[in-house]
């Protein structure tokens, strides 16, 4: 075809080297016709756009998504109005403040957006966050304590608190006042605060509940606005362009794995816009520190941006990139990049570190095909780096990972787990705490982290894979890989990777698009330091395809990728390669299956 691509019946139905199921990506041939008249698109772009849920006149806000069409009123929010009043009556009376974030991206990013606010009014916010190692995750009644005794009256939590029922009962004995603004899952029982924000609290009608916390302090912000140009706060000063900020709402969305649509998929893609202005200090110290160029997109924010932030709060100074993302000084924007571009060299040697041994220790247990979850605990492991081993072994082995790091000598086990779309392991961490088993433990749908006891880890094992069996028995069934397009090596070209960027930015619930190659050959094998596979696909077509599949020298693909042993069907994405300035593309390898292995 001449856009490059061609209908997946021509593949078959294959089973991959993984055991996934390929299959086309279903989409309504009405909904697609519509596209392709009332958008212009390409049959391939629009079956593309219609198999993502969009609807013919949902179509246009999609692929051009703004927040004058999709920005909720943040009276929607339960609080939110409140939480306004609260803040902008201790602006005015000069209260003294303190932000209080989480040590990740979206906590201080959704900071950085407070401090930035307030600071256009005067006020400068200080920020606590949390250290990892000594304090844990979010609100502590020692926490709260120091900050009561620091002269503070009134503290305002981001990225946390709406699971501190402890801290809050604290911070109430104590005469410290508590706005949450929060994202994650809650029980039924709310904390006892001065306002609670939160679009998963039960009974909020915002219908947001997509949103980062990033997200929600960005819709917070537009609140302030309003109750701030209401009592006649910006007379003597211009009111703040919320716009400009965009950037930290991107960070928080994408770093947080959110899904990206409706209005968190507007504020992702007009965030991107202004990150790529490379305004924010911290923001272009980390771009330089990094080596990175160009316009801002998912990648930038999620692989070269976000695990620098992270790492201050990994395995080093927690409060480090709320710091970064705040300050308007490019000397120290540039002295805090350094730091954690550095922090960021060591948290990888440790999580390969991790990796590894967790691997030997999971391929050593003989029930790990028919166990719901990839459970492992170990001692001496650094609880910065769990949560991203635990994404590791979601992926290697394609069920809901769970991560533990033990202190023998604080008798506690650290842990963070990473699940998969159609399990939800927040809400099974929720139940193992109902039941006793956690000191503490909460998350959302796809990530959940928890504090255990070391000698009750095999009764929360014996739990969890009871809880999500079926979960993960139904999801299994649908893990399948879903194809927008069959390719060939000569039609993957530039002009078809530009074509689908239309469908930007990706992300969960809105998936990068999957392309497919049948009956390709393997040329020039080659195994990278990294375990990575470098290769190049040819077919009938002429072309030639650059491609390579991360992390996979270990693996049954990685192995028959470099065997050269006949032909072969090959998915992955496509990705601009433009090295020496040739402006070409290369596939980023995803699975592989065997043409003989049909049906």
């Amino acid at each position: 075809m001449a856009d490059g691509t061609a209908s997946l019946g021509y593949l078959g139905v294959s089973r991959s080297l993984s055991g996934r199921l390929w299959r086309e990506r279903p989409a309504d041939a009405e909904v697609v016709r519509r596209h392709q008249l009332g958008l212009g698109l390409s049959e391939p772009l629009a079956r593309a756009l219609a198999s993502r849920g969009v609807s013919a006149d949902d179509g246009a806000d999609y692929l051009n998504p703004t927040l004058k069409a999709l920005f909720p009123d943040p009276s929607s929010f339960v609080d939110m109005d409140l939480a306004a009043k609260i803040l902008i009556d201790a602006l005015v009376a000069d209260r003294p403040m303190t932000v209080f974030a989480d040590y990740d991206v979206d906590g201080a990013s959704s900071a950085a957006q407070l401090v930035r606010w307030f600071r256009t009014q005067g006020k400068e916010l200080p920020i606590y966050v949390p250290d990892r190692l000594t304090e844990g995750y979010g609100p502590s009644p020692a926490a709260f304590s120091r900050i009561r005794e620091s002269g503070v009256e009134l503290v305002v939590t981001v990225d946390c608190g709406a699971a501190a029922y402890e801290a809050l009962a604290c911070a109430k004995e104590i005469g410290l006042e508590v706005v949450v603004i929060d994202h994650h899952l809650m029980r039924d029982e709310i904390p006892e605060v001065a306002a609670l924000v939160n679009p998963n609290r039960p009974g909020c009608g915002s219908g947001q509940g997509v949103l980062a916390a990033a997200g929600v302090a960005f819709v917070l912000m537009a609140a302030l606005n309003r109750e701030a140009r209401g009592r006649g706060l910006f007379q003597d000063r211009p009111e703040p362009d919320l716009r400009q900020w965009l950037d930290l709402a991107a960070m928080g969305a994408i770093c947080d794995v959110t899904q990206l649509v409706g209005f968190n998929r507007a504020l992702t893609t007009q965030g991107l816009k202004v990150m790529s202005a490379w305004r924010n200090p911290g923001l272009k110290a980390l771009l330089d520190v990094a080596k990175g160029s160009g316009p801002a997109s998912v990648f930038h924010a999620g692989f070269i941006l976000g695990p620098r932030i992270n790492a201050g709060g990994r395995i080093g100074r927690s409060d480090l990139g709320a710091r970064l993302l705040s300050t308007d000084d490019p000397e120290e924007a540039a002295m805090l990049a350094a730091e954690l571009d550095g922090l960021n060299a060591s948290r990888k040697e440790v999580e390969r570190e991790i990796l590894e041994e967790a691997i030997r220790i999971v391929e050593r247990e003989s029930n790990q095909d028919e166990a719901a979850l990839t459970m492992v605990a170990a001692d001496g492991w650094h609880p910065g780096v769990i949560g991203i081993v635990a994404s590791r072994l979601k992926e290697r082995y394609r069920k809901p990972a769970l991560v533990i790091g033990v202190d023998r000598a604080a008798n506690i086990g650290k842990g963070s787990g990473r699940s998969q779309t159609g399990v939800n392991l927040g809400r099974a961490v929720q139940a193992a705490y109902d039941e006793g088993l956690l000191l503490a433990g909460g998350g959302h749908a796809m990530a959940a982290g928890l504090s255990v006891r070391p000698d009750t880890i095999p009764e929360l094992r014996a739990f969890l894979n009871e809880r999500l069996a079926d979960e993960a028995q139904a999801a299994a069934e649908q893990d399948g890989l879903d194809i927008d397009a069959l390719i060939t090596t000569g039609g993957a070209d530039r002009g078809l990777y530009q074509s689908f960027q239309a469908l930007a930015p990706f992300g969960p619930g809105n998936p990068e698009p999957m392309f497919a190659a049948a009956n390709v050959r393997v040329e020039r094998p080659m195994a990278l330091r990294g375990g990575h596979v470098r290769v190049t696909l040819t077919d009938g077509s002429g072309g030639r395809l650059k491609a390579v599949a991360w992390r996979a020298e270990d693996t049954e693909m990685g192995r028959r990728l470099l065997n050269e042993g006949g032909a072969i069907h090959v998915a992955g994405r496509l990705k601009p390669d433009d090295w020496q300035g040739r402006e070409s593309v290369e596939l980023e390898i995803e699975d592989v299956a065997d043409p003989r292995r049909v049906g």
